[in-house]
């Protein structure tokens, strides 16, 4: 086995298996990864935009009984700060969002065990019905797995309820490594690793707009980062021809302050070079979905403005508000000027999108506004 060949064979966007993945990552070059994850960038989104998205993850409950070590957020259904969020918080939260020139709300649930279909379906409608513009990205596999359960009711039915509702794409939240092993260890009480990908099936069965996600630096090994992708591809290779699938991966680091894994002695070792040629690795693997996203939120801007130059072509969202990994130590913030001039000290030309990643014209607004490549290149500081 020779790295050359490898890499050659990724270029002419064949599938490597695992072993293949796993030889490369190991015995490849940072720069050699960077370049071959560079060009496939250029043939997936040719030319230099770098796309980026105004948003806003409003959670829906903190009441959640999934277990997840990593999650600082959540709360028993009896405890002092258990919520959920009213209608008259969602009014604020968005018409705050529209003055950012916003337009898609990403809600995440939790496993809340007294909130079914009903429920769901009744506040998609509702939010819609104040605000037909919106789009909902909401919700995520392990939720969708747990509504149908407590239900009786199978996937299908579950999301061809909502997208009724007024549900407009599914995150890929819930995915962390979509290997057993791993899943029991950090997330006991999650639907396991072929719900995730079963639920994805049948909204990819749907034509819903769906993306992935890998959450790395916990108990996980390399070879079930590799597993993990080769999973998500394969899935993405069964969807119908006219279906957009995955749109997009995002690879996100363990953020461990005050966990209970970091109690347990699990603490995130990831630094600059792993995680830039583990954005590298994902585009060579992932020979079928188009777009990867650098996660500022956890990382930091330097480095995912490496990454750039390592395959990924999207810088992902300004996040009006998020407060999962926040609450476990993620502390970069950004706004509309800021991811922007941060896509442009890179080299790159920064374009607004929505989530079926069509470019958009950001709307007049209070507190966002698309600036000149000039206007950003005053005072930049270029990575490279």
């Amino acid at each position: 086995m020779q790295v050359k060949d490898i890499l050659k064979k990724a270029i002419n966007l064949e599938s490597l298996t695992l072993e293949e993945g796993l030889y490369i990552y190991t015995q490849a070059s940072t720069p050699d990864l960077m370049y071959v994850a560079n060009e496939l960038r250029k043939i997936h989104v040719p030319g230099q935009k770098v796309t980026w998205q105004i948003d806003r993850n409003v959670n829906i409950t903190n009441v959640c009984i999934s277990g997840c070590k990593f999650c600082n957020f959540h709360c028993g259904l009896q405890s002092d700060s258990a919520f959920i969020t009213s209608i008259a918080e969602y009014k604020v939260k968005i018409e705050e969002l529209e003055r950012y020139g916003g337009d898609q709300l990403l809600l995440q649930g939790g496993l809340h065990p007294r909130l079914g279909i009903e429920f769901y379906s009744s506040l998609f409608k509702e939010l819609k019905s104040m605000f037909p513009n919106i789009k909902l990205h909401a919700l995520g596999p392990p939720e969708i797995a747990f509504i149908a359960k407590k239900e009786g009711m199978t996937y299908r039915q579950v999301l061809e309820e909502l997208v009724e509702a007024g549900l407009d794409s599914l995150p890929g939240a819930g995915a962390e490594i979509l290997v057993d092993r791993v899943r029991k260890q950090i997330s006991p009480g999650k639907p396991d690793s072929q719900a995730w990908l079963d639920v994805m099936a049948q909204a990819h069965q749907m034509g819903l707009v769906t993306s992935a996600t890998m959450m790395i630096g916990h108990v996980e090994t390399m070879e079930e980062r590799v597993e993990h992708l080769i999973k998500l591809r394969n899935l993405q290779a069964q969807k119908p021809a006219d279906a957009p699938g995955f749109l997009n991966f995002i690879v996100w680091t363990f953020q461990d302050e005050g966990t209970k894994l970091q109690r347990e002695g699990v603490l995130n070792t990831v630094n600059t070079e792993e995680y830039v040629r583990t954005i590298a690795l994902c585009r060579i693997m992932l020979n079928n979905i188009p777009n990867i996203q650098a996660s500022w939120l956890t990382v930091g801007i330097d480095t995912a403005q490496l990454c750039l130059h390592a395959g990924a072509n999207d810088f992902g969202s300004i996040m009006i508000e998020e407060n999962v990994v926040s609450s476990a130590g993620a502390k970069y913030k950004m706004d509309a000027y800021g991811i922007q001039k941060a896509i442009v000290d890179a080299g790159f030309e920064p374009q607004l999108r929505n989530q079926r990643y069509e470019y958009i014209v950001l709307p007049d607004c209070e507190f966002s506004r698309i600036y000149s490549i000039e206007e950003l290149k005053q005072n930049a500081s270029p990575l490279l």
